[in-house]
């Protein structure tokens, strides 16, 4: 098929786009490299499937597409809350600009929606159904009320002009061609214990996360793409297990060598105490499940930074 990528040079998307070159599909990769990086498409240029076009989505575009993988925006809380205005923007009129061109060429829309959408939940895991717990005036807002407009919008288009769309919420995930300067924790923390430098823990290091390996959200972003298309979502992606951030820093440790130990700094603003998806529904409609458990990938992650 012809597909369409847009944010395809970031972490997510580069994995994305080698995974549907690697499947047979023609692949245009929309990028502006405010997040993304060419280098981490090193792997396709060239390549007779695959296509790049610098591109910001904030502004009106055009392909031809079958499908469309929507996962153009800053996802870490550093690049995010540099510019949220322009994270807004973003989400706002990249969403309407990707749902136009689907709407004109009939292709299926696959929006990378967020855990972020659930706020600092209530319930816990987090199922589809829950509605969150999100400060819409907080320095994260930009974000996550931008994501759950994102999300807003599909719904609409899916209404109103029968547009088919798959709205994935995504968990935290990592792998290799993460930025080591983004801020999120498990590239952080690699970075720093490579460095030999204290890890930073940010509170006492209770708080949890759910950490999934790439590839499998890469599988799992592909097989939802192709679920029978009564199926719209929102659909949770992501690992079951919880873990602390106070036991990852001791992980990272552990499979670097570093020696550095721990270091505490203040909670940002509105981070969220536990998270952990509720992967029911994802099991029921697409039997998808992560394999990869965060031992592995994490040694998996390094082995890549150091090859």
């Amino acid at each position: 098929m012809r597909v369409l990528v847009t944010g395809g040079a970031g972490f997510l998307g580069s994995h994305l786009c080698e995974r549907l070159v690697a499947d047979g599909h023609d692949v245009l990769c929309l990028d502006n490299f405010l997040s993304g990086a060419r280098r981490n498409l090193a792997r396709l240029e060239g390549r007779e499937r695959f296509r790049l076009r610098v591109h910001d989505v904030t502004e009106p575009f055009d392909a031809d597409a079958e499908r469309v993988y929507h996962l153009a925006c800053p996802a870490s809380p550093r690049h995010y809350q540099g510019d949220p205005v322009r994270t807004v923007r973003t989400n706002v009129l990249g969403t309407l600009h990707a749902l136009d061109l689907a709407r004109r060429t009939g292709a299926r829309l696959l929006l990378a929606s967020t855990s972020e959408v659930y706020g600092d939940p209530q319930v816990h895991p987090q199922p589809e159904g829950y509605r969150g717990n999100v400060n819409p005036i907080g320095p994260r807002a930009c974000y996550d009320e931008g994501k759950r407009l994102a999300e807003t919008l599909c719904f609409d288009y899916h209404r109103q002009y029968g547009v088919e769309i798959k709205v994935a919420r995504i968990f935290n995930t990592y792998g290799p061609r993460m930025l080591e300067d983004d801020g999120r924790v498990v590239s952080t923390f690699l970075a720093q214990a490579l460095a030999g430098e204290p890890l930073t823990v940010h509170g006492d290091g209770g708080q949890t996360r759910c950490f999934c390996y790439v590839d499998d959200m890469i599988h799992g972003l592909v097989r939802f793409m192709e679920s029978p298309g009564d199926f719209p979502g929102p659909l949770n992606l992501g690992h079951p297990d919880e873990v602390s951030i106070r036991d990852l820093a001791s992980l990272a440790l552990e499979i670097t060598g570093g020696r550095g130990g721990l270091k505490h700094a203040g909670r940002p603003a509105d981070d969220p105490e536990r998270r952990r998806p509720d992967l029911s529904l994802a099991r029921a409609m697409l039997g998808w499940e992560p394999r990869v458990a965060l031992r592995e990938g994490l040694k998996r992650t390094l082995a890549a930074r150091e090859a």
